[in-house]
């Protein structure tokens, strides 16, 4: 994978919703020696996955939503618990922002077979209390291949 795209993916800032209010975090932080420190979400598993700009390439609004709306419904009627989030960049000057979804309790192999069927370049798992990125496109890497990160939660 391009090293710059993984820096990129790194250091993206997820919302996440919690009945306390939203969880800002990414994946870029320094080792965590106490995971109870971490907010309880960020210590459970979860997945973000996401059915906007299939390979990194840009689709109209339009498309992007209906896209997203039905990899929710395909969630949901999985029996997932599905919450709506979002990624985007840590620079004041950055206007990227993509909405994704925040799926309680599901496995790996599954978030990546979504991953690959909406054309995903990665996902993000919470496995442990540690974010990993997970590769899902093969022309980014090898099917599979994971980045380890650690949760930095952001104020």
């Amino acid at each position: 994978m391009d090293q710059s795209l993984l820096r990129t993916y790194l250091s993206t800032v997820y919302e996440f919703p919690t009945p306390s209010g939203p969880v800002r975090a990414s994946l870029d932080g320094d080792i965590v020696s106490d995971p109870s420190s971490l907010p309880e979400l960020l210590r459970r598993p979860f997945a973000v996955v996401t059915g906007y700009n299939p390979r990194s390439m840009l689709l109209p609004r339009k498309v992007n939503e209906q896209r997203h709306q039905v990899m929710r419904d395909l969630l949901v009627l999985g029996v997932y618990r599905v919450e709506a989030c979002v990624g985007y960049e840590d620079d004041p000057e950055g206007t990227w922002r993509e909405p994704s979804w925040l799926v309680h309790g599901m496995d790996r192999a599954e978030a990546m077979a979504f991953g690959r069927v909406f054309r995903q370049n990665t996902i993000v798992m919470c496995e442990d209390g540690r974010p990993v990125l997970v590769v899902t496109d093969p022309t980014c890497d090898d099917l599979g291949k994971t980045f380890v990160g650690n949760w930095r939660v952001r104020t």
